[in-house]
């Protein structure tokens, strides 16, 4: 069974997802939608679900730079609970501090425009925070 990786803007939602081995990330997508319309990205979740057989969801969470969770970490989190419930798959929550600068920075080095920058960063960071999952529980595995 595969991992879904979500990174939820407040108009894009990253997709990434793992092979069924869950070792490795491949970004899928990013899916768009109307500002704050958060019932048509998780449609889409569930219809990516049924036909890509996920057993597991990931969803990156915003939190500020000293843990805590401001108002983007909170609608996350009630994204979470939306999602657990239309999907019936638990949502684990991980940290995602950094990764779109983290992004930003490969591809400013890879000489990517801003143009093309911006159609892409969410799913790349979709595709690390699911990596940086499957790297954690691969360790945990070999413990």
């Amino acid at each position: 069974m595969k991992t879904l990786g979500l990174d939820l803007g407040t108009r894009t939602l990253g997709i990434a997802i793992s092979d069924a081995l869950g070792m490795m990330a491949h970004g899928v997508e990013t899916f768009r939608f109307e500002e704050n319309h958060y019932k048509k990205a998780i449609q889409h979740v569930q219809q990516l679900v049924k036909t890509q057989h996920v057993s597991k969801i990931v969803l990156g969470l915003p939190k500020n730079m000293n843990g805590s969770i401001g108002e983007r970490g909170q609608v996350t989190q009630d994204f979470a609970k939306k999602l657990e419930e239309a999907t019936n798959i638990k949502v684990i929550l991980w940290d995602e501090r950094l990764t779109t600068m983290q992004v930003e920075r490969v591809l400013i080095q890879a000489d990517v425009s801003r143009n093309k920058r911006k159609k892409v960063v969410d799913k790349m960071a979709a595709t690390i925070i699911l990596q940086s999952y499957l790297d954690s529980s691969q360790a945990r595995s070999f413990v």
